[in-house]
C-alpha cells in the first residue's frame, strides 16, 4: 500500500469515524483538523501547501 493510502486509512479510522458532515466544506475542515491532531500526537511536521492547476474544466 502506498504510504499516503495508509495515512488516509488511519485518518478515517482514528479522526473521522462516527462523524456526519453537513457538506464538503465541513468534511474538508475535519480532514485538516484530523491531520493536525494526528501530526501533534505522532510528532509529525505538518506543512500546508496549495496546488495550482493549469487545467480548466
Amino acid at each position: 500500500m502506498n504510504p499516503i493510502e495508509l495515512e488516509w486509512q488511519h485518518l478515517k479510522k482514528d479522526e473521522l469515524s462516527a462523524q456526519v458532515f453537513d457538506d464538503e466544506l465541513d468534511l474538508g475542515y475535519a480532514v485538516i483538523n484530523g491531520i493536525q491532531a494526528r501530526g501533534e500526537r505522532e510528532n509529525y511536521t505538518i506543512e500546508r501547501i496549495k496546488f495550482y492547476s493549469t487545467h480548466l474544466a
